[in-house]
C-alpha cells in the first residue's frame, strides 16, 4: 500500500515537470520566431534601401553626364553672376541666361511594375508661361517627349517611385578655372515612407575669359 502511494506521487511529479518543460520550450521557440521575423523585416528594409540607392546613383550619374555634354559657355553650365547657381536643399528658381530658361532641378518617376521611366522638368516657354516637359522611356525603347503649359506637375501613377534631382554649378571650385557640378538625388516616396539620398560631384574646365 505504501509503495503504490509513493509511486503515484513520483508519477505526478514527473507529469508536472513535463508540462513546465513544454511551456519553457514553447516560450523559447516563440522568442526565436519573433527574433527571426524582426530580422527578416530588417533585411527587407535594407534590401529596399540598397535598391533605392542604386537607382539614385544611376540617376545622378545620368544627370552629370548630361551636364558634362554641354560645351563651355552653354547656359546650362554657366554661372552668370557670383560663384554658384542652383541649390541642393530646395528647388531653385529657373534662371534666364542668354535668353534661355535654365532649370536646376527635375523629377524622375520610375514604374516599379511596367518598367517605364519618366523624367519631368519644370520650366517656362518663350511666352513666359510655366510648363512641364515629360520624357518617357518605355521598355520597348520608345522615347516620348511632351511639353504642356501647366502650373502643377503631372499626376503620379500609383506604381511609380518618385525621385527628385537637384544640382548646383560652382565656379572656381575647388580650384580656379574649373566648374564643380554636384547632383543630389532624393527618393520622395518609398516603402514605409523610407527616404534615401545620394550625392555626387564632378569637375570640368571652366570657359576662359
Amino acid at each position: 500500500m505504501s509503495y503504490k502511494t509513493h509511486s503515484n506521487h513520483r508519477t505526478r511529479r514527473r507529469r508536472g515537470f513535463t508540462l513546465v518543460e513544454t511551456l519553457i520550450a514553447m516560450a523559447i521557440m516563440a522568442i526565436g520566431l519573433l527574433g527571426a521575423a524582426a530580422l527578416m523585416s530588417q533585411m527587407s528594409i535594407s534590401s529596399n534601401d540598397s535598391r533605392y540607392m542604386s537607382v539614385e546613383a544611376l540617376l545622378a550619374s545620368e544627370k552629370l553626364e548630361d551636364l558634362n555634354h554641354y560645351p563651355n559657355g552653354d547656359p546650362n553650365v554657366t554661372v552668370p553672376a557670383g560663384t554658384i547657381v542652383g541649390s541642393l536643399a530646395a528647388d531653385a528658381a529657373p534662371l534666364t541666361i542668354a535668353g534661355r530658361q535654365v532649370a536646376y532641378s527635375d523629377t524622375v518617376q520610375i514604374s516599379s511594375g511596367a518598367g517605364s521611366i519618366e523624367e519631368v522638368t519644370a520650366g517656362t516657354n518663350a511666352g513666359g508661361v510655366a510648363t512641364y516637359t515629360s520624357i518617357t522611356h518605355k521598355p520597348d525603347g520608345t522615347i516620348v517627349s511632351v511639353t504642356t503649359p501647366s502650373t502643377a506637375a503631372p499626376a503620379q501613377t500609383s506604381d511609380m517611385l518618385l525621385f527628385k534631382r537637384r544640382w548646383t554649378i560652382e565656379k572656381d571650385q575647388p580650384v580656379n578655372n574649373v566648374l564643380r557640378i554636384t547632383v543630389r538625388v532624393l527618393l520622395i516616396n518609398g516603402t514605409r515612407n523610407q527616404t534615401t539620398t545620394f550625392q555626387t560631384s564632378m569637375v570640368r574646365p571652366a570657359p576662359q575669359p
